[in-house]
């Protein structure tokens, strides 16, 4: 049998007044070190004592619980009895639900309804007689006594959003193949690429000293035959200036709703921040460098064109090697929108046999002419990108936050409150001849 709160206080008092003797001991003994016996008996005297005051608040907490369930009702079952007929019955006279009976069930097999039975000997009340049955009470305050229990303190059984937000997201995947990069200022200077002209070839020892001259006293010097002369290569260089844009949006959501339900609270922020997200990947493809707009990479000058040719799979394949080429660049991903990857999934060959493995196959298009391809819904249908996009940059100023205030309008006096999100932040092309708007339509 479990030991009283009093027992205990008395147990952890006893050892103490013992590991206080020995001290004691050892004090009037000219203060000395206590002995390998006292040393033992002392550590197991303040070891009881300690597990009787962890004993005693385990009980105190049991006991505030116990009290707080019967303030609720006192069917819990902590307190429940059981009675001569077998039934579980609560200091209140309640008798307790049996599970898997209905209200009406319990009801008529009680013997408060077999008593009301027996005021009516042939099965037939009087037609002035008094009916009136002994209190039958089935308190359903925590534990329910139906499957449909009424009530505002009956809990439903809450599950939450099973399946997860993200079943309501597109995938993110373009922030992953740019550069990223930080920045403390307001605006971000950099220099971007805009041709690379490379002249290198072998050069043979100079056999004359001559100058170059001019041909009839004008024009353009000629360089002297055997002169030695190496080749000018260049590399021309723009500088640009881009400012730290914000990206921010909010949504309005009561007290009681954060409070409340915490889950509520964890939706509200996985929505607000894959909102920004989302749009950040719009702006890197589509932004057109007006206003708080990114400059993109469908606005920005100097990206090559692929135009339509022979067949989709051609088409890819040369953007890939002007990106090569052209671009001097080693490409690294084909950007392609949903429709169109879904295109390239359906092309079959002159036998019906799907290129990329059918339906049943595991091989898709995600990676085309040994790229990865990134599916995104950021590249409108008809159009997609090859290039380098490690010479695309994302410089974050302030990761994305969220914040929430009542400070907005009348929101404080109703009871609701502003929960906004944003982010700043910077992206350039440093070098737009690395990348290839590929044009899809025959």
């Amino acid at each position: 049998m479990a030991k009283t709160i009093k027992e205990l206080s008395e147990e952890m008092k006893h050892h103490l007044l013992k590991a206080r003797e020995i001290t004691l001991a050892a004090e009037e003994d000219g203060d000395r070190d206590f002995t390998a016996d006292e040393a033992k008996d002392l550590r197991e005297h303040m070891s009881k004592a300690t597990a009787a005051k962890a004993a005693i608040e385990e009980r105190k907490g049991n006991d505030e619980l116990k009290a707080t369930l019967a303030q609720l009702g006192d069917d819990i079952a902590l307190n429940a009895k059981t009675d001569e007929d077998g039934k579980r019955q609560t200091a209140s006279g309640f008798h307790l639900p049996d599970k898997g009976k209905s209200l009406g069930e319990q009801f008529t097999a009680s013997p408060e309804y077999k008593g009301l039975l027996a005021q009516a000997p042939n099965g037939k009340f009087g037609q002035k007689q008094r009916v009136q049955s002994e209190m039958f009470g089935v308190k359903s305050l925590v534990t329910g006594g139906s499957d449909t229990s009424g009530g505002a303190l009956v809990q439903n059984d809450w599950r939450g959003l099973q399946v997860g937000l993200d079943v309501f997201q597109r995938p993110l995947r373009i922030r992953d193949r740019v550069t990223p990069g930080t920045t403390t200022s307001d605006t971000v200077e950099y220099v971007r690429v805009t041709s690379v002209t490379n002249n290198a070839a072998p050069v043979p020892e100079a056999t004359s000293s001559a100058a170059p001259t001019a041909p009839g006293g004008a024009g353009a010097l000629v360089n002297n035959a055997g002169g030695g002369y190496k080749p000018e290569s260049g590399v021309a260089l723009a500088k640009v200036t881009t400012a730290v844009k914000t990206i921010a949006h909010w949504m309005p959501a009561t007290k009681r709703a954060l409070s409340d339900a915490a889950q509520i609270r964890t939706l509200i922020d996985a929505f607000l921040m894959y909102g920004l997200e989302e749009e950040l990947e719009d702006q890197i493809v589509n932004g057109d460098g007006t206003g708080e707009n990114f400059e993109g990479l469908a606005n920005v000058s100097g990206v090559q064109a692929q135009a339509f040719e022979d067949d989709l799979f051609t088409t890819y394949r040369r953007a890939k090697r002007k990106v090569v080429t052209v671009g001097r660049s080693i490409p690294n991903a084909y950007l392609i929108n949903p429709i169109d990857l879904e295109e390239l999934d359906l092309l079959q060959d002159n036998e019906g046999r799907y290129y990329f493995g059918g339906p049943s196959g595991a091989g898709t298009a995600r990676s085309l002419w040994d790229l990865p391809v990134v599916e995104t819904e950021a590249v409108p249908e008809g159009t997609a990108y090859c290039g380098d996009f490690r010479k695309a940059v994302l410089w974050d100023r302030e990761q994305a936050t969220v914040q929430v205030t009542d400070s907005h309008l009348d929101f404080f006096v109703r009871n609701l409150v502003a929960i906004l999100a944003e982010m700043r932040a910077a992206f350039g092309i440093l070098q737009p001849s690395a990348f290839i708007e590929i044009d899809l339509t025959a």
